[in-house]
């Protein structure tokens, strides 16, 4: 992959029925890391989109009256939705059941038999419709799926396979020679230790299952997480010039489904010699501790949650209150705290009290003047530029909350408002060059708070190269409508 361009792929929702917060939350750590590589220069290629054949999909279209096709046809414009929304800045929404999905996918099961890693043979096990994947007894928790909680049936047929046992050392090797192959060290060596017990081979096509045609057998439908798996090649157009470029890229995904991502689209990828992409994989959004899942039932409904609360709140707090790669729980009130308190105070009135002086001894015209070096030196931005190579979001915001209080303090300490005209424009200047930086490196974070504080401004931002004080010649400002509400 060239230097200057990046890949960020989520993983694609299963669309047997709507989103909920988890989904959202994957979508807006991807795209506050796009937004970053965009504004550090890289032409970016951010896909997102839904994965839509399976059992689990075949029954429940059965179940509301609908073909499969109809079903996923109206399921999937919530997630396009959703993206809408909450302001997901994705380059490719890419559906299964495109025709250019499944022309890529034949591609590439035509590769791999070609490389001899295909072969015909039966199979007998415990399946999970869930999860659409088959489990052995020791895989299992009290009899039960260890993701679901649900039985599991026992599912027999002849079929297709994948000689995945045969890249289990060349895996383990990967792993040890690549360490960033997996970004979370903790699931990093859980994959490691479970790639010891030897891998079996994976039955890649189903009978009599919604999905695509598998190439070699017109018999037979593919197993959807080989087909699904195969979207991140369909969406940078295999094996054309734009997946040249963009190959092999970074998947942020959740914890349940490293396993998927890792091992099995792993070994795909090495059947044909393929660089292998990074997986950044996310924690958990718990409430009261338990895992948000539609298949457990107790899910929050993300487009009920932007009717309560402003968008920006809710992907900053979502960022700030959960560290990349940890479980984290969600409740409102700790949303209302973030909102009232960090996003309301801290950042809304930094903003209104320096364009209320401005206006009302200045007329909103602040010429360049001397920066303060004391108050400037409060902000590291190769300090928040590392935080964010590394993928630690919450350590950026942290990082940029400080700055934001110590802009606070600097008004407190030097007394603003009661200044001498003279030295009041020198102080006016380096805030407004300060709440200029902070809006830049938030908004990946929070784009449109980001764009109404430009506005209020009279400038705008778009590269982090402005993330340098004394940029602006001079400033006219504008005292517009307040950041956020506060939320009783």
């Amino acid at each position: 992959m060239p230097k200057n361009t990046f890949f960020i792929s989520t993983a694609i929702d299963y669309v047997s029925g709507p989103p909920h917060l988890g989904h959202l939350y994957e979508k807006i750590l991807a795209d506050v890391i796009a937004r970053w590589k965009r504004l550090g220069g890289y032409k970016v290629h951010f896909s997102t989109g839904t994965d839509e054949h399976g059992l689990k999909i075949q029954r429940a279209a059965e179940k509301q009256g609908k073909t499969p096709k109809e079903f996923v046809d109206y399921i999937s414009r919530f997630f396009l939705n959703l993206c809408k929304v909450y302001n997901i800045s994705y380059d490719d929404f890419i559906r299964t059941t495109e025709k250019r999905h499944e022309d890529v996918v034949k591609k590439i099961i035509n590769k791999i038999n070609e490389n001899g890693f295909i072969y015909k043979g039966s199979y007998e096990g415990l399946y999970c419709v869930e999860c659409e994947n088959f489990y052995t007894e020791k895989d299992l928790i009290k009899g039960k799926c260890p993701v679901h909680k649900k039985e599991l049936e026992i599912k027999k047929e002849d079929g297709y396979f994948f000689k995945m046992s045969e890249f289990q050392s060349k895996l383990i090797k990967h792993i040890e020679k690549h360490p960033e192959f997996i970004l979370i060290q903790k699931k990093r060596n859980e994959i490691y230790n479970r790639l010891k017990i030897p891998l079996r081979d994976l039955s890649i096509t189903r009978k009599d299952v919604w999905g695509l045609e598998f190439p070699l057998d017109k018999n037979f439908s593919q197993f959807v997480w080989v087909e699904a798996l195969i979207n991140y090649l369909t969406t940078i157009d295999y094996p054309n010039k734009k997946f040249k470029e963009f190959w092999p890229g970074a998947h942020l995904i959740g914890p349940d489904i490293l396993w998927q991502h890792t091992v099995i689209w792993g070994s795909i990828i090495m059947s044909i010699n393929l660089k292998l992409p990074k997986v950044l994989n996310h924690g958990f959004i718990n409430l009261k501790g338990e895992k948000m899942s539609k298949s457990v039932g107790n899910v929050i409904d993300p487009f009920e949650l932007a009717k309560k609360y402003h968008v920006d709140a809710i992907r900053y707090f979502l960022i700030r209150e959960i560290p990349f790669g940890e479980d984290g729980n969600f409740s409102e009130e700790a949303l209302k705290d973030r909102l009232n308190n960090e996003l309301a105070n801290d950042l809304g009135n930094l903003l209104s009290r320096v364009l209320t002086i401005a206006e009302k001894n200045f007329s909103g015209k602040i010429k360049k003047n001397k920066i303060d070096e004391k108050l400037i030196s409060k902000l590291d931005v190769k300090k928040i530029e590392n935080f964010m190579n590394d993928f630690k979001l919450t350590e950026v915001l942290n990082e940029i909350w400080t700055f934001v209080k110590s802009c606070n303090k600097h008004i407190n300490d030097e007394k603003l408002w009661a200044m001498n005209p003279t030295d009041q424009e020198k102080h006016l200047y380096s805030l407004f060059e300060s709440i200029r930086i902070i809006a830049l490196l938030l908004s990946p974070f929070i784009p449109e708070t980001s764009g109404k504080i430009y506005m209020q401004l009279g400038t705008s931002c778009s590269s982090l190269k402005e993330a340098k004080f004394g940029l602006i010649e001079h400033y006219m400002v504008k005292k517009g409508p307040i950041l956020f509400n506060k939320i009783k």
